[in-house]
């Protein structure tokens, strides 16, 4: 509905011609109401009241009076941090009775776990774990040791996780994340958090023990002083306190143990993980007893509570920031349950933990499958960040291993390189840079990830380019003086066809990102299938001519001329890891096959859009790869001229699927030692045998009866769909 704007010269949009009338003791004021309901009364939709000086340019940039999501005024109870103090929305202490003030630190607590989960999900800092008023006046808690630690560690926990998320640049995906927007999260001291955090953690722990003794529930001892009156309450409350600051603790040492240079630290960090999960057992259950113990009688149901008891929590104001920070987006927001805060960290600690065991290792094929693999878990940005931080450091992989030596690997280089000049070539240092911007892209979120590994292919295949011209120029001057130019020959040659090896994974996860963001639609399955399907085949015989180049290299070392022959054979045995594309190929071909058969011979699959045709479509989701030239001499044609004559006589002769099926069961011998391509092969081998039963259904069927209706679905495969066969 379009907006409707009217000019309101007291108190609205001032006309700049005019000067707006000071509000004094000398202003009437009327009620115009009446005035503006007439006149609202009288607007249709998309009608403008139009003032001499108020244009449309105007009316766009105007706010929107009495909306909370534009007029920050509106909403707010206090207009200054001192005022809503003032006014004891932030009391030191927080009761005068004990019992009841320990309740409530208890619930500033709970509130600030849920604050600091929903800034993790990207909401502006401001308008969550610093709506808490005792945060933005630091001194004010001093003389309350166990909330003046409890703010200083949060403050520092919040510093910490801006520094590495800026460090990242992770942050672009939320722009509001590492915003401070003039907070104070350096408070003068807040370097000494853990120190005061073990001391008030030690005396809690010395009531705790005191209150476990039979003698604390006739007498108080005289050098311990209990948290509340209720001695019957007093282990309970001591517990639900400990297990909160133990987390803090344990949280902040996680955070300050992974960002150690070269992943030094993360086997401390996933002892303190560990712990931080044992005390999030302990505050889950502590629920119980503070719902009780509070005697919450709020009708608000658990997705609502921010807090283990239920109640409301004080010291709060979401809406106090938006007037003090110019920056602050106005919009109200919602903040997530204590219930959902406490899942979240849970999950956020077990993705830290997945990125503090893996081995940092130094193969460039196996970090790839490594962040990839992390990412089926959908991590967070916090989590995502610490994995970039971790991979790219100082320009270097792991912050040890300069990156030419990752390449050298990868690309399976001779030894000679290591000290060869061609690393300081300025196109294999810029090689260098597309690798760590590739690490960087891959741990960013799915729709950013897919986006920019899309821009990216073309700095690939220009890379590609620059660096053959160089390899050309330099080694056909150079082998006039160099007595065995082979060598520098051999050397651009192994980068070369690693470099495009690369360029074709990306493309192919570029194509599988859009089953993930769940970009295609049914019908044009069998275009994405055959894209992937020519993108495969490339990336597969880039693969293999790596692996014959590497193996070119071994057998030099040390053979014996007997040897040649068993050598030989050996080289028409084709790669595992060959023949674990080959099984995506099968799987890619065949689904290609059966859909253009679908849609050829039972004209199913063909829904014509109204708004383009199939060759816009087909721009549309491969533009990129197009730009690109990847394949080469691959257009809209080319899949026009491969799947218009396919039929199920042909898909019976030679049937792909059966092929996938034999190759990921002869395949599984050769990954007995990786977990992770073993369950992707038997996932092929689902997929596969689905789809060759469903195949088999459509054939017997012959002409396809009305009543039979073919689905597709990713049940088995998150990529690869099996063929649903069933009758309405």
């Amino acid at each position: 509905m379009a907006e409707r704007a009217i000019e309101d010269g007291g108190n609205g949009f001032e006309s700049p011609s005019i000067a707006p009338i000071p509000s004094g003791e000398q202003s009437v004021w009327a009620d115009v109401s009446s005035l503006l309901e007439a006149a609202c009364d009288d607007l249709r939709d998309g009608e403008l009241i139009h003032g001499e000086n108020f244009n449309l340019f105007a009316a766009m940039s105007a706010l929107e009076i009495m909306d909370p999501k534009m007029d920050s005024g509106i909403v707010c109870r206090y207009y200054s941090v001192d005022e809503a103090i003032e006014n004891g929305a932030a009391p030191v202490p927080l009761s005068f009775d004990r019992t009841i003030d320990v309740q409530c630190i208890i619930d500033i607590m709970d509130h600030l776990l849920a604050c600091e989960a929903t800034w993790h999900k990207g909401q502006s800092l401001a308008q969550t774990v610093f709506s808490c008023i005792y945060l933005l006046r630091p001194d004010r808690t001093s003389s309350h040791a166990l909330l003046h630690c409890y703010c200083r560690i949060i403050r520092a926990t919040c510093k910490a996780v801006i520094s590495v998320v800026s460090d990242a640049r992770t942050h672009e995906e939320e722009d509001l994340f590492t915003m401070a927007y003039g907070l104070p999260l350096n408070g003068d001291g807040d370097e000494k958090c853990l120190s005061m955090l073990n001391a008030v953690e030690e005396t809690i722990s010395r009531q705790l023990r005191a209150c476990k003794a039979p003698s604390l529930k006739k007498r108080v001892l005289e050098d311990i002083e209990p948290l509340q009156t209720n001695s019957d309450l007093e282990e309970g409350y001591c517990k639900a306190l400990l297990c909160r600051l133990r987390f803090r603790k344990h949280f902040y040492h996680v955070l300050t143990s992974m960002r150690r240079p070269q992943g030094r630290g993360l086997e401390l960090a996933r002892k303190h993980i560990a712990s931080c999960l044992s005390e999030l057992d302990c505050i889950r259950r502590s629920s119980d007893f503070l719902r009780s113990s509070a005697c919450n009688t709020s009708e608000h149901g658990v997705d609502d509570r921010t807090t283990a008891s239920g109640c409301q929590p004080i010291g709060f104001d979401a809406t106090l920031n938006s007037r003090l920070s110019a920056p602050t987006p106005p919009r109200a927001i919602r903040t997530l349950s204590w219930e959902k805060a406490v899942e979240y960290f849970e999950k956020l600690l077990h993705d830290l933990d997945i990125i503090c065991s893996y081995s940092l290792d130094p193969l460039f094929e196996r970090v790839l499958r490594f962040v990839v693999q992390f990412q089926k878990s959908q991590p967070d940005l916090v989590a995502r960040a610490h994995l970039q931080v971790l991979l790219v450091q100082d320009g270097k992989l792991y912050g040890r291993d300069p990156i030419f030596s990752v390449i050298s690997r990868a690309a399976a280089l001779p030894e000679v390189t290591k000290n060869h000049d061609i690393q300081k070539n300025e196109y294999v240092l810029q090689l260098g840079q597309l690798v760590i911007n590739l690490l960087k892209i891959l741990c960013t979120n799915a729709a950013w990830q897919r986006r920019k590994l899309g821009k990216i292919l073309q700095d690939w295949r220009v890379i590609h380019v620059q660096l053959e011209l160089a390899f050309k120029k330099e080694f056909g001057e150079m082998s006039i003086i160099i007595s065995d130019e082979n060598v520098c020959m051999k050397l651009a040659k192994h980068i070369l066809i690693w470099v495009e090896e690369q360029t074709y994974w990306v493309a192919f996860r570029f194509l599988m990102l859009g089953f993930e963001l769940e970009l295609y639609s049914p019908s044009e399955y069998c275009m994405v299938y055959w894209y992937m399907y020519v993108v495969l085949i490339k990336l597969a015989e880039k693969t293999h001519l790596k692996m014959v180049a590497s193996n070119d290299i071994a057998k030099r070392k040390g053979k014996k001329k007997r040897d040649s022959s068993k050598d030989t054979a050996r080289d028409y045995q084709i790669p595992p890891a060959v023949l674990f594309l080959q099984c995506h190929i099968c799987l890619a071909e065949g689904l290609t096959m059966m859909l253009a058969a679908l849609r050829n011979e039972h004209k199913v699959f063909q829904s014509p859009s109204p708004f383009n045709t199939e060759d816009e479509r087909f721009i549309q989701h491969f533009e990129l790869l197009q730009k690109a030239c990847i394949p080469d001499h691959i257009s809209y044609l080319s899949f026009k001229e491969s799947t218009t004559y396919a039929r199920f006589s042909t898909l019976v002769m030679y049937n792909y699927f059966k092929d996938a099926q034999r190759i990921a069961k002869e395949l599984k011998s050769s990954f007995s030692n990786d977990p992770d391509r073993v369950a992707e092969l038997r996932r092929i081998e689902q997929v596969a045998e689905h789809n060759g039963v469903a195949l088999n259904i459509i054939c017997r069927v012959g002409s396809l009866d009305p009543s039979l209706k073919v689905s597709f679905e990713f049940s088995h495969h998150p990529y690869f769909a099996i063929a649903v066969v069933k009758r309405s």
